[in-house]
């Protein structure tokens, strides 16, 4: 199971991206908004809880969410920074990617939801085959469009 934690609920339509592919995928996952900065106690019962195998946490301006979920478990942690008003999301990306040493948080692009989901899934079918080959075929399904769309170029 893949556990999708956003800071605020006006991040749901990254969330709604990742839960595409996970769904794509018969990957099994759950939603939860869960403030890092103003439900900090929910947010570590959630996370002493779950039996999520990966969780990917989205946020965006200070995007201390997935680094503070890596402070409290082993568990993989991949962050996602939301772009907002503020900076193009370029402050949200600094705050998830730039973590102390021992702390690790994998992060994709901003509002990268569909890499977040394809990279949770990969830790999975390390041990799960359906899923590595589910995997697979979803890149060869990409490279057919990108032979497809090099067919049908008429410049």
């Amino acid at each position: 199971m893949i556990s999708v934690v956003m800071g605020s609920a006006s991040d749901s339509h990254i969330a709604e991206k990742v839960v595409k592919i996970l769904k794509e995928f018969g990957v099994e996952y759950e939603v939860k908004v869960i403030s890092a900065h103003r439900a900090l106690n929910v947010l570590k019962d959630y996370i002493d809880k779950t039996d999520s195998k990966v969780i990917i946490a989205m946020a965006g301006k200070a995007a201390h969410l997935g680094g503070v979920i890596a402070g409290m478990t082993t568990k993989p942690v991949i962050g996602i920074p939301i772009k907002s008003s503020t900076m193009d999301g370029l402050d949200s990306l600094l705050s998830t990617v730039q973590m102390p040493r021992g702390i690790p948080v994998a992060t994709v692009a901003i509002d990268g939801g569909e890499n977040a989901a394809l990279l949770a899934i990969s830790m999975l079918a390390i041990e799960d085959e359906d899923l590595k080959t589910k995997l697979n075929d979803y890149r060869k399904h990409l490279e057919a469009e990108v032979i497809q769309a090099d067919l049908d170029l008429e410049i």
